[in-house]
């Protein structure tokens, strides 16, 4: 009997490094696939392209462990689908989240199905998450995306758009791990990866200058910042509100600030280079706590500031994800219409969860109505609902 076949996206890290270390150990017939993406060294931090010096990592470490190794182009596609997509996005005025969006529509939909033509059955990455399968009466079988093991390492956020057929062919080889035993575990091989740092930038891209990036497509256009204070009247007849703890209406509702509302304090360089929360980058000084994005105008140009990480206007009860948004990880045993079930949710990778319950509204978009007031609800980000450690719902928020 053939060894099953399993095709790891080795990225030039430790992670991806250990994961495929660990599947030869298991028995597998291993082989290293080294995606390249979409890549523009004017906007990337790195003194040299990053994708060349992760693919001779990823290299250097399938030789190490004596398992084939090639490099596949995924940059077209990557820019169509990933690149493309965040300058519409932020374009208007809403804030993407690219490793989202490269888990669900390169990592486990291009390099899989590249994976199965090279004839794997399974494709394995390193992120720190685990499966189970849960066998069904009708002899089917379901998978469950559960938490990593080291709750500071969990990736499952990054995960949260995958379906049945994709986590059917998963292996996450390292997520029964802490990320000290897989350090552990490298250099006890030798692995060149051992010391490595983990990446801080976009997918399998590098750091990227965010500004920089924008402004390839995204053209500087001048425009007003306008404080808003947190004693306006409409201000405090929001904050009042989300703190009365409404319905699921109610819980959507937002404070629409305008011009007529503040003053203005100094210029941006373009509306859609900033997000709500956003703290650095407005470069205006003087006041006595720190300037935070409230809301953003792209249609008229405006940026709405205030002080403090208080400001009621940064604070919400609830978002909505549009029906069409919405996604299912597992179909059974989901009762959508329970109103009283209680989901450990959040709105942002490494946040502490916190407790949420959905609603419905009169259109049939979902609505996440949020135990405690939140912060920085952003839109394109996206929103985890999890049960005690399996994520089960997830969506863009709107």
């Amino acid at each position: 009997m053939s060894k099953e076949r399993v095709i790891v996206g080795m990225s030039g890290g430790v992670d991806s490094s250990v994961a495929a270390y660990l599947l030869k150990q298991q028995g597998y017939d291993v082989v290293g696939l080294f995606m390249r993406n979409w890549n523009d060294a004017q906007v990337t931090l790195e003194d040299e392209c990053p994708w060349i010096d992760d693919s001779r990592d990823a290299m250097m470490v399938a030789e190490q462990l004596g398992i084939p190794f090639q490099v596949i182009d995924f940059s077209e596609s990557y820019k169509k689908r990933i690149v493309d997509y965040m300058f519409s996005e932020y374009e208007q005025g809403r804030t993407p989240n690219p490793d989202v969006l490269c888990n669900r529509e390169i990592k486990f939909d291009l390099f899989l199905k590249e994976a199965l033509k090279l004839g794997a059955d399974k494709v394995a990455t390193g992120h720190y998450v685990r499966k189970d399968v849960m066998k069904l009466s009708n002899e089917q079988e379901e998978y469950r995306l559960l938490r990593g093991i080291d709750s500071n390492k969990d990736q499952s956020y990054f995960l949260c758009q995958l379906n049945q057929y994709q986590l059917s062919k998963a292996l996450f080889p390292i997520g029964e791990l802490q990320k000290s035993k897989v350090r552990e575990i490298a250099q006890e091989i030798d692995l060149v990866t051992a010391e490595k740092k983990d990446s801080q930038g976009l997918c399998f891209i590098g750091k990227v200058s965010l500004p920089e990036f924008l402004q390839q497509q995204l053209k500087p256009k001048k425009g007003k910042v306008i404080e808003i204070t947190d004693t306006h009247p409409e201000v405090l007849t929001y904050a009042k509100q989300i703190q009365d703890q409404p319905n699921a209406e109610g819980a959507i509702k937002r404070l629409k600030l305008n011009p007529e509302m503040g003053e203005v304090i100094g210029e941006h360089r373009g509306a859609h280079y900033y997000t709500r929360g956003q703290r650095r980058g407005l470069d205006i000084g003087g006041k006595p706590k720190p300037l935070f994005v409230l809301q953003t105008d792209v249609e008229n140009n405006v940026i709405y500031v205030g002080q403090g990480e208080d400001h009621p206007a940064l604070l919400y009860r609830g978002l909505t994800i549009t029906s069409e948004d919405v996604h299912i990880l597992r179909d059974r045993g989901i009762d959508l219409s329970d109103n009283r079930h209680i989901y450990s949710t959040q709105i942002r990778y490494r946040q502490k969860p916190f407790d949420g319950h959905i609603e419905r509204n009169s259109s049939g978009d979902m609505i996440v109505v949020f135990s405690k007031l939140q912060k920085n609800v952003t839109p394109g980000q996206f929103v985890t609902l999890y049960e005690q450690e399996e994520l089960l719902i997830s969506g863009v928020i709107s």
